[in-house]
């Protein structure tokens, strides 16, 4: 996407590669190339023992390089500041991620770390949010002035939208 180049740095992250430091500039320089990027702006870790690979169980056992080694899926682990895993997405080897949806997973997660939401499907920054179920009646409106009860067959009134709170 176009607007990867600002958002991405953003949101501090780390990479791990079974590939060595040497490997690492010369596929940055590429990347920067292909990208349109001054800078590619975060840490990689170099992992040629495939040790951290193996013990996060990045390995991809239907893909192997040219001396018949598994090769390292696209592993994408979120942990937030509490220490504690968030989200984990595996995308096989031959599939390369989605930076659009990681950014969102990553807006939403700090969204809803301190407020009282969730997100829906397909949420974008910006766009209306849910009322978490355990926010009642008049907490709900008073944090909520904005919020709408969308009506459900069931006549249960969980479906609560918001706001994006600030």
């Amino acid at each position: 996407s176009s607007g990867i180049n600002a958002e991405w740095p953003l949101r501090p992250g780390i990479a791990l590669s079974c590939n060595s430091v040497a490997d690492h500039t010369g596929w940055s320089e590429d990347i920067k190339a292909y990208g349109k990027l001054d800078t590619v702006s975060f840490p990689i870790i170099e992992d040629p023992s495939r040790d951290l690979a193996v013990k996060f169980g990045m390995l991809d056992p239907d893909e192997k390089d040219a001396a018949g080694l598994p090769l390292t899926a696209r592993a994408v682990f979120i942990v937030g500041p509490d220490k504690k895993l968030k989200l984990s997405i595996l995308y096989p080897a031959t599939t390369g991620r989605n930076f659009d949806e990681l950014i969102r997973v990553i807006d939403s997660l700090q969204l809803t770390a301190y407020k009282k939401v969730a997100t829906p499907a397909n949420w974008q920054q910006g766009s209306e949010c849910m009322v978490l179920p355990s926010v009642k009646g008049d907490e709900a409106t008073k944090l909520f002035p904005g919020m709408r009860i969308e009506q459900v067959p069931s006549g249960k009134e969980y479906m609560r939208f918001a706001p994006q709170p600030e």
